[in-house]
């Protein structure tokens, strides 16, 4: 913003930054660096503990994907190395081996196995049809068990095999239609629906033909071998029928490798998951909550016998959610980790229950590993992309950091200030959310604000760093971002509050959040812009039917019908979502939707969303484009293709969607009166 060249005039305008970060000082964060950026994970440390390998993930700017290679480093991090393309790295038993996927043949992911002392590539050992998940080395060596899902087998419908006495030879027909009768229909990215199933298989390690061990007809969920190779544990649907099944999500199973027999561990009405077998392979330490009509609560950790008996909540006064548990070695209790605040560190609970928090710190700490008291892992912050770390959980505040994989695309680059706020939302309640100020941020200047709002809704924004909102700070904005009520961690009361009330005082939270930051005195009011997707685009379009203070606006994949959405979803829990069903009253459906309140807008709003979205479908884009249309509210469609969920999948639609949204930010940005001083005179 550059001041007048008319000192006489009393007024000036001031546009809205530019939009090309190209123009801008060399020391500012552009989205060609986004194109160079890289992220780690996947740490596995060698069995002998000398070696790590793990993924590190680059842009393939030709091709407009990402992709991985496997390297490996010292465990110090000393000497880090690539080794090949592929992910999901896993050491053999004794070391001398590593199982990884990637592309093979026929098509898409397949497992290889290379041998470390050799040079080059691995050696394929599977050729299967679908991509293979959860690929596990037996306890011999001999052989590695994985997951892959598989079409169910026929129901008993006879059309096809009776369609032969009509289709003459040699005619080329139609496809067959696929049979549907499950609640709902889903489809993702390999093509895989409601009526595909996991199961388990086997296959050598030197390769061979992949036996399938399971042919269960709900499928297996994520497994977790036991140490005598015997039995795997996972987490599947309950073996009843009932109605009311989606609310009974999930119970724990085990399956016998030998014969394929699936018995059932746990049976409560709720959910049970993320079974996590103790060293000696007696105990089970697993996830879960009972059933309730909330839409969301924070789930506890269990623990019980490897049979099923004397199950106990370990975290009963932790209202937070454990996540990537991991058993100390000598079978104590069981480290986790939790998201609280925006926050995310290392916990332990003994098998008494007693809690202690291992980490502290403003940052993301994923520990993937804890072998002889080292914990491997990933951490990031406001500042910091995520990088590998070590440290020794007895004294958990030296962390060591043993890459910095995004040195070179950040050296000389002048980060926005990133600011933690809280402040007051409706009924009083304590809201969180941070703020990043443009580099060599002015707070004598006035600068224009974007806020940002996250999906879930029941989801958390946290102190990660940001490659998109740091550089939307690089071209001169104000960037907020909070945690309304209905967010996660910060317990389940506050995640449930918005229940059969969404969109609805969360509004309000994120109203007050904009006045808190205008308080501080450097926001141009003229120039506020909102944007966010899936449970954020909900609110985006609720906001612009609610308000005219922003300058524009951008709903990206909303819900704007219940109506329409919950009938069309991919999901269909979301008929529970509100207090009655569409047809015994649709009072509230209409009440919560957008749509209904598009006569109020004024604010110039586009729609960002994938042709391919199943959640939210485009056609609930469609809606509200052609209503804003028909009000002659400017707005714009940009549908997103290659695209499902989200606008950023691949790279250039990450960068169309930063540049999408600024441009029409600077499209629609208001003059600002500014008084000119004597001085200036």
């Amino acid at each position: 913003m550059r001041p007048t060249a008319a000192p006489a005039v009393l007024a000036v305008l001031l546009m809205a930054p530019a939009l090309h970060a190209q123009q801008g000082p060399s020391d500012r964060l552009t989205l060609a660096d986004y194109l160079e950026f890289e992220s780690v994970g996947s740490p596995e440390l060698s069995p002998d503990g000398d070696e790590i390998l793990f993924s590190r993930r680059w842009v393939d700017k030709v091709n407009d994907r990402s992709r991985t290679s496997l390297w490996i480093m010292n465990a110090d991090g000393s000497r880090p190395r690539v080794l090949l393309d592929g992910s999901s790295p896993q050491w053999s038993p004794d070391g001398s081996r590593i199982a990884y996927t990637t592309d093979g043949e026929p098509r898409g992911d397949q497992i290889f196995v290379k041998w470390m002392d050799e040079e080059g590539p691995g050696t394929q050992i599977t050729r299967l049809e679908y991509s293979p998940s959860d690929v596990t080395w037996m306890p011999d060596g001999k052989s590695i068990l994985f997951r892959m899902s598989i079409p169910k087998e026929s129901d008993g419908w006879k059309v096809e095999s009776q369609l032969s006495e009509y289709r003459p030879r040699g005619a080329t027909w139609t496809e067959a239609p696929r049979v549907v009768e499950d609640l709902a229909y889903r489809r993702d990215r390999q093509g895989f629906t409601e009526d595909d199933v996991s199961q388990l298989f086997i296959v050598p390690a030197e390769g061979g033909t992949a036996r399938q061990v399971t042919f269960d007809e709900y499928g297996v969920g994520s497994i977790e071998l036991t140490p005598d190779g015997r039995t795997v544990l996972f987490s599947s649907r309950p073996r009843i029928e009932d109605a009311d099944y989606e609310w009974r999500q999930s119970d724990i199973y085990a399956a016998d490798l030998a014969t394929g027999q699936i018995r059932q561990i746990t049976n409560r009405s709720g959910t049970e998951s993320n079974p996590t077998v103790s060293p000696d392979g007696r105990m089970v330490a697993y996830t879960g909550y009972e059933f309730n009509t909330d839409t969301y609560r924070d789930t506890r950790l269990h623990v019980m016998n490897i049979d099923g008996s004397n199950q106990r909540v370990l975290t009963e006064e932790l209202d937070r959610s454990p996540g990537n548990l991991i058993w100390a070695d000598d079978g104590s209790g069981i480290y986790f980790s939790t998201g609280d605040r925006g926050t995310e560190n290392l916990y332990f609970v003994d098998l008494d229950g007693e809690i202690r928090q291992v980490t502290e710190g403003n940052h993301l700490l994923e520990v993937e590993e804890i072998t002889n008291g080292v914990a491997i892992g990933t951490l990031e912050a406001p500042h910091k992309p995520g990088d590998l770390i070590m440290f020794d959980v007895r004294r958990p505040s030296d962390i060591t950091q043993l890459t910095d994989v995004n040195a070179d695309v950040l050296a000389g680059k002048t980060l926005g200030e990133h600011e933690e706020i809280w402040f007051k939302g409706a009924d009083g309640w304590d809201i969180q959310g941070w703020i990043i100020k443009p580099p060599d941020f002015d707070p004598s200047r006035k600068y224009p604000m974007i806020l940002s709002i996250h999906g879930g809704p029941h989801s958390m924004y946290d102190v990660g760093f940001n490659f998109g909102w740091q550089e939307h700070a690089a071209n001169g904005y104000v960037v907020l971002y909070t945690n309304p009520r209905g967010s996660t961690g910060y317990g389940s009361a506050f995640g449930n509050a918005i229940k059969n009330a969404y969109p609805g005082k969360d509004y309000d939270d994120l109203m007050a959040g904009v006045d808190a930051v205008i308080a501080n005195g450097y926001i141009d009011t003229n120039n506020l812009f909102v944007y966010g997707c899936s449970g954020g685009g909900v609110l985006t379009s609720w906001i612009v039917g609610h308000t005219d203070r922003f300058a524009a606006a951008s709903a990206n994949c909303p819900v704007t019908n219940w109506l329409s959405f919950v009938g069309t979803t991919d999901g269909p829990n979301w008929y529970r979502n509100f207090a009655n069903y569409p047809w015994e009253d649709p009072s509230e459906h209409l009440r919560r939707s957008p749509l209904m309140y598009v006569g109020n807008v004024t604010t110039p709003t586009m729609l960002m969303t994938g042709v391919n979205d199943l959640r939210t479908p485009i056609a609930q884009t469609e809606e509200y484009y052609e209503a804003l249309k028909v009000l002659k509210v400017p707005t714009a469609m940009i549908r997103f293709n290659d695209e499902w969920h989200g606008t950023s999948s691949n790279p250039s639609n990450f960068i169309r969607t930063q540049l999408y949204l600024r441009e029409w930010f600077e499209m629609h940005s208001r003059p600002s009166p500014t008084v000119t001083t004597d001085s200036d005179r």
